[in-house]
């Protein structure tokens, strides 16, 4: 009953963190809008595998030489920084996807395609390179998980955290690729590749300016 205790304390403050928006939401609400929905589940998992490895390497103690080593935490930092640069500008400069286009462009490769792999990588990396999670996980283990849970029993918490992360972007992407409101967004047409992009960097400026302490 103890592990029970524990696991729902970390759920409670997991999930009020999960809501606030930020650069993986911006993500996956950029994917279902001009991707569709396979291309923003994908996304999601992706996002919830990077969450596993913070999680893992903070239970094996490699998350506290991180945080004390400010190299290495500036190092990531301005990977995270450069990666959300590099997706405002792409999603800025990006043609918008029109919905009513015909089979027919699709095949002519006038409309791109989404890589389910590379919808993978850029979830996973858009979270990796944030070294934030490094110190919110430290600090969040340390106060509610006793030194005496096992460390697969950790484990199972961090596999229990990444599922709820997934389900709410899951949520987040049915909400946002529902026809309606998905055609809302792509009438916007341009100005939606624009906000989005404008969004990512200004999240990459916010992390830019962010300390380790």
């Amino acid at each position: 009953m103890n592990y029970l205790n524990e696991f729902a304390a970390l759920m409670a403050v997991f999930a009020v963190v999960i809501v606030a928006p930020g650069a993986d939401f911006a993500l996956v609400v950029r994917q279902s809008v001009l991707h569709g929905r396979g291309a923003a589940l994908v996304t999601s998992f992706g996002i919830g595998a990077s969450l596993l490895f913070h999680i893992s390497y903070t239970i094996l103690g490699i998350g506290l030489i991180v945080s004390q080593s400010l190299a290495l935490f500036a190092l990531i930092k301005w990977c995270g920084v450069a990666y959300l640069l590099y997706l405002g500008l792409r999603s800025f400069f990006e043609k918008p996807i029109r919905l009513d286009e015909p089979a027919l462009a699709r095949e002519a490769g006038t409309v791109r395609r989404a890589s389910l792999p590379a919808c993978f990588g850029m979830g996973f990396l858009t979270n990796a390179l944030n070294p934030k999670p490094v110190l919110f996980f430290l600090s969040l283990f340390s106060a509610i998980v006793s030194h005496e849970t096992p460390v697969p029993v950790v484990f199972v918490y961090g596999l229990g955290m990444a599922g709820a992360l997934i389900a709410w972007f899951a949520c987040v992407t049915l909400f946002f690729t529902n026809p309606a409101v998905r055609a809302r967004f792509n009438a916007c047409g341009r100005w939606f590749s624009r906000v989005t992009g404008a969004t990512f960097v200004l999240l990459g400026l916010r992390l830019a300016v962010q300390k380790a302490g």
